[in-house]
């Protein structure tokens, strides 16, 4: 057995309770309906507004939504500006969950680990009424209900901000160190390591493996199949 392979047995055998990130580890939320072009559209939104000057030129062709968002809440937090940017943002999710791609060997590692007696949450800086939608059309909402958490109207708690994680913890009654975090990106990473989670990385390519590890991840998999493999005792 590989010393990859033992740690990642080790980090899902001591989790009591697993908190997913939403898009990647569960679905690409947007495989069929563009972040960039969401992004475009917030743009336009504040351009149409009278507030093109409110964005430098890199964050306005920015592809990443969560960043238009985050840059409008940091120059006018709290406002009304924030919370209908934010509900614009939440109509184009709730808008690409039809065409949503489940993650390989998502739904039935989710359905394995709730068998199993390990309770669930989502912990994602996604709209939980996107999230609710999605793990309803996929007949996975027991599994984690009602422990969704999410984005609220207080921006500065996204991740890295651990206050979703925390939120989950806490809901669920589970000290820090029988949980298992499971994100594809930096800030859900960072948001683990505040809250005092172990980490288990979801890798689609390399690129995000790149980032995953120059953050400072070290338990990696590029597909949740050897997940699924250790849960039933095949790996």
């Amino acid at each position: 057995m590989t010393a990859e392979t033992e740690n990642l047995r080790e980090v899902i055998k001591r989790a009591r309770v697993v908190l997913f990130d939403f898009d990647g580890p569960i679905c690409r939320l947007f495989a069929g309906h563009s972040a960039e072009d969401v992004a475009k559209d917030l743009v336009a939104w504040l351009e149409g507004q009278g507030l093109r000057g409110l964005l430098s030129e890199e964050e306005r062709v920015h592809p990443d939504p969560h960043v238009v968002l985050r840059v409008v809440n940091k120059r006018h937090p709290h406002s009304d500006l924030v919370v209908e940017l934010e509900e614009l943002l939440t109509q184009h999710e709730l808008k690409a969950v039809p065409s949503a791609w489940p993650t390989p060997f998502a739904d039935p590692l989710i359905r394995t680990w709730t068998a199993v007696g390990v309770r669930l949450a989502v912990a994602t800086n996604n709209s939980p009424r996107v999230v609710a939608r999605y793990l309803e059309s996929r007949d996975l909402t027991e599994c984690f209900a009602p422990n969704v958490y999410g984005r609220t109207r207080n921006l500065d708690h996204l991740k890295p901000h651990p206050h979703c994680l925390n939120r989950a913890l806490n809901a669920l009654g589970a000290a820090p160190s029988a949980a298992l975090m499971i994100g594809d990106t930096p800030s859900d990473f960072l948001a683990a390591r505040e809250a005092g989670v172990p980490f288990l990385g979801y890798a689609r390519n390399a690129t995000k493996e790149k980032e995953l590890r120059k953050a400072g991840a070290e338990v990696i998999v590029g597909s949740l199949e050897p997940v699924l493999q250790v849960l039933r005792g095949e790996l």
